[in-house]
């Protein structure tokens, strides 16, 4: 897959164009990029934005994929290509007349997907009915029901990664970098790979999950670690099976199953025992979606 930051870095080609924010690459948003790779005879490629538009006019957002994951998603799910356009000042006082020329007339665009209710431009005047009106192929994509991003960031805050996995069509997942911890765990017996998740990412709620990274099953804790008394939340895991240096490297852990709430227990051997029990759940956990 081709990722192109500017319009002219894209080869000529004759193109069908799915354009979207695609936060999480969720089932509705495959309905938007399958229409693209349906449009016979034209390059199925991807028009989105970074950062998300909602960020940028100040509305906090937490996001359910960083860019770079969201990429990786569209190379899944079959992309030839993808203009990643920097949503910034300029780009938001673009006429929408002007941007449909520059970004989809710019790239050889034929076939325009995106979901019914698209809007772009100043103002956000643009929509899909105009982009009919300059000569484009327009083909609406229907809400797929109950499936928004917005719905899926409100199951995760709850722990329900068993429901957002059915909209997402894929577990949900958190990622980061892979940082030094206490080193408990290891001490413990079950040594975690910490990550440093961005600040713009949406962490689920605390909590055990069963998981998975890397091909090993993994027992995930977001907490506290109230039994040590911890007050600043965390993102580790503890990959069965698995030995090995991971300082350093980026991580993306699965996450199927919330276990449990995380606890404060009375000992390190009612910790060590609660630990085991985790780690025999998550060896018997499915995959969900």
């Amino acid at each position: 897959m081709t990722v192109a930051t500017r319009p002219e870095e894209l080869e000529p080609a004759r193109r069908a164009v799915a354009i979207g924010t695609f936060d999480g690459v969720h089932r509705g948003h495959r309905r938007v990029l399958e229409a693209a790779q349906d449009a016979a005879g034209l390059r199925a490629t991807v028009v989105t934005f970074d950062p998300h538009p909602r960020a940028f006019f100040g509305m906090p957002v937490q996001l359910l994929s960083t860019l770079e994951r969201r990429l990786e998603l569209l190379d899944a799910a079959g992309v030839a290509d993808v203009l990643v356009v920097r949503f910034d000042e300029e780009l938001a006082a673009l006429e929408p007349e002007t941007f449909a020329q520059a970004y989809l007339r710019g790239i050889g665009a034929e076939v325009v997907t995106a979901g019914d209710g698209f809007r772009f431009g100043r103002n956000r005047r643009g929509d899909l009915a105009l982009l009919e009106q300059l000569g484009f192929d327009v083909r609406r994509v229907p809400l797929v029901e109950s499936v928004s991003s917005s719905h899926i960031r409100k199951l995760l805050a709850t722990g329900d990664v068993g429901h957002a996995a059915e909209l997402l069509g894929r577990p949900a997942e958190v990622e980061g970098i892979v940082v030094m911890g206490d080193q408990r765990g290891r001490l413990l017996g079950f040594p975690t790979a910490n990550l440093d998740v961005p600040p713009e990412l949406l962490v689920p709620a605390l909590g055990i999950y069963a998981g998975w990274t890397m091909g090993h099953r993994t027992a995930i804790s977001i907490g506290t670690n109230p039994h040590y008394g911890g007050t600043e939340r965390r993102v580790e895991g503890h990959l069965l099976d698995f030995d090995g240096d991971l300082y350093g490297r980026r991580m993306v852990f699965e996450l199927w199953e919330r276990l449990r709430s995380e606890a404060s227990f009375s000992s390190e051997a009612e910790l060590i025992e609660a630990i085991d029990r985790d780690v025999a759940q998550t060896r018997m956990a499915a995959r969900p979606g």
